[in-house]
């Protein structure tokens, strides 16, 4: 099995006229991705490469049975592409565009909750759930099916981090990018309880940051509630007090959201974190097979 997408999931593109969105909408379908329409206000009628294009996303869902969307629209319109795709009903959104203000993300971030829709972003590569299907821009290419759930709240680290995995023999289950702005849909702690009731997830990766207290909070759940395995990395340790490093969530401010905080929690949880990406392959096989490394 999966969480959040499998081989049925039929998608929206909003945004899919532009440069990103044609390129990552093409992407998908040649992943295996049921990509069912696209969304473009004032090109409805249009088609790429057979895809159909529609005004408006109400129309697109209720023409195709679309469940879920993937946002590629500039920062200036994310806003009202968000609420348009939750008014339109769809169980799932993930949110690409970078740059959306935090005043405005957190008026979205309650604007889908309170309609049931999951948002999965802003600044995120999207998930892809291998041999199945892919929402967003990672590339299908460095995955495998297999057991280990992974999340993150890095794209690149999670490349790099997927791609040992593979190397490794350690196909995934669900990849998951949060997202690194302060605000996003979906946390370390709501995929941790999917992957846990997952019964194809024998293991997670969690891959964090510096900066905010997700990490920490996840580190609790995990001590508190998963029976699985979970191994840990996280970036950003050498990053200076108050400086930003990358996301506009990793910065470190009043003593809070520290490495060495981070570190701590996952200790207090029975956590091994890694010291690089490249050694979490072995965790994870350690952790496994009941091995107990922590702190490499």
């Amino acid at each position: 099995m999966s969480i959040l997408i499998d081989a049925d999931t039929r998608v929206i593109v909003q945004g899919i006229t532009g440069r990103d969105g044609s390129f990552h909408a093409l992407a998908m379908r040649e992943y295996g991705t049921q990509v069912t329409a696209g969304v473009t206000p004032g090109k409805g009628g249009q088609n790429l490469q057979g895809i159909p294009v529609f005004e408006t996303v109400q129309e697109a869902a209720a023409r195709t049975g679309a469940q879920a969307s993937v946002i590629f629209v500039p920062a200036r319109f994310a806003s009202s592409a968000l609420q348009e795709a939750a008014d339109a009903g769809l169980a799932l959104v993930v949110c690409i565009t970078e740059g959306i203000p935090v005043q405005e993300m957190l008026y979205n971030y309650h604007y889908l909750r309170d309609r049931r829709v999951r948002l999965i972003g802003p600044n995120c590569p999207g998930l892809i759930s291998p041999g199945k299907a892919k929402i967003g821009i990672m590339p299908g290419s460095i995955h495998a099916a297999g057991p280990i759930g992974v999340v993150s709240r890095s794209g690149t680290l999670t490349y790099e981090v997927v791609y040992g995995l593979t190397r490794a023999g350690l196909g995934q289950s669900t990849c998951v990018g949060i997202g690194g702005d302060p605000v996003v849909g979906t946390g370390f702690i709501e995929l941790l309880e999917l992957f846990e009731r997952d019964p194809d997830t024998e293991a997670v990766a969690l891959i964090g940051e510096i900066g905010g207290d997700e990490e920490e909070r996840a580190a609790e759940y995990i001590r508190r509630n998963m029976r699985k395995p979970v191994v840990a990395f996280i970036s950003g340790r050498t990053a200076p007090q108050g400086k930003r490093m990358g996301h506009a969530g990793a910065i470190i401010s009043g003593g809070r959201g520290t490495a060495e905080a981070k570190l701590e929690a996952f200790a207090r949880a029975g956590v091994p974190v890694a010291d690089r990406p490249d050694q979490i392959p072995q965790l994870l096989k350690d952790r496994m097979q009941g091995v107990d490394r922590r702190g490499v």
